[in-house]
């Protein structure tokens, strides 16, 4: 079962002064690729919330952000009340205003308010790290359920596949009908006597060189391994990627050999629909 790199998850939880939320959000990416926002406060965890991340979603952009609102009478910032009076006093100096304007003015200038570093709570912790296995189960469901999406859309697509490929086949015996009355009308051209053995020994070579049999049973192999892999336990984004170019690649051989347009249009269906699936493929975990 496949899972999408695309996921949300979030969750909330409510302390008695703070409320805290904790997200996580996750494009495609090759590698892993987690960015943090949090406060400077909390700093000192974020190596250990990025593990517990990076074990549990190995790939993507992942954007983590763990959020603080204080919602009762704490708080963390204070008003600096020496540095306020000095530029209060500044203020005045310069020019004439009333306390309130001056406080006004040295409210919005640096260092005015002061911000005490505390400890973090172990059991505050312990609610994040609740709290963040809560949005890592919500995003995994999300990729799941992505994951699905594209499972149906691959497998529509596969089934297109084998589809152009019985076509392909049906119509093989009268390309190599029409490469054969070529070659002949091209020798009748000439007007020269032509050895009958000779030429059947090189109308055979040529027509074993245009011979598409061994590739359309490898296409035939490689697009039910992919099925087969897609529905697996161990199915992943990488694997599903080489076994969709071993597909390109007899695609490929099966148009170069083909020399015969109406085969050529099938190939070219066959491009595109493979390339709908590499598209897509990007987004796989």
């Amino acid at each position: 079962m496949i899972q999408s790199m695309t996921g949300f998850g979030k969750h909330v939880i409510q302390l008695p002064t703070k409320k805290i939320t904790v997200e996580l959000k996750s494009l495609n990416s090759k590698n892993l690729d987690l960015n943090a926002r949090m406060p400077s406060a909390y700093r000192e965890k974020e190596l250990e919330l990025r593990k517990v991340i990076a074990n549990s979603l190995t790939r993507g952009k992942i954007d983590f952000g763990l959020y603080v609102e204080y919602t009762g009478g704490e708080t963390s910032a204070q008003v600096n009340e020496e540095a306020v009076r000095q530029y209060m006093k500044q203020f005045a100096s310069i020019a004439d205003g009333d306390d309130i304007r001056l406080l006004e003015m040295a409210l919005r200038m640096p260092d005015a308010m002061k911000t005490e570093r505390e400890d973090i709570d172990e059991e505050e912790y312990a609610s994040i790290q609740l709290a963040l296995k809560e949005a890592l189960s919500e995003i995994h469901k999300f990729r799941s359920a992505e994951g699905k999406v594209l499972e149906v859309d691959f497998l529509d697509r596969i089934k297109t596949l084998e589809g152009l490929l019985e076509e392909v086949t049906k119509m093989d015996s009268d390309r190599q009908a029409t490469i054969r009355e070529r070659l002949e009308k091209a020798v009748a051209d000439i007007k020269a006597d032509v050895d009958a053995n000779r030429f059947e020994q090189e109308l055979i070579y040529y027509l074993e060189k245009y011979d598409i049999t061994e590739e359309k049973v490898r296409l035939a192999n490689h697009l039910d391994y992919f099925s087969k892999t897609l529905k697996s336990d161990d199915s992943n984004g990488k694997k599903l990627g080489f076994i969709s170019q071993e597909i390109g690649r007899e695609i490929n051989t099966i148009g170069s050999k083909a020399n015969y347009a109406p085969m050529q249009q099938l190939v070219v269906q066959m491009k595109d629909e493979l390339e709908k699936i590499k598209e897509q493929m990007l987004n796989v975990l």
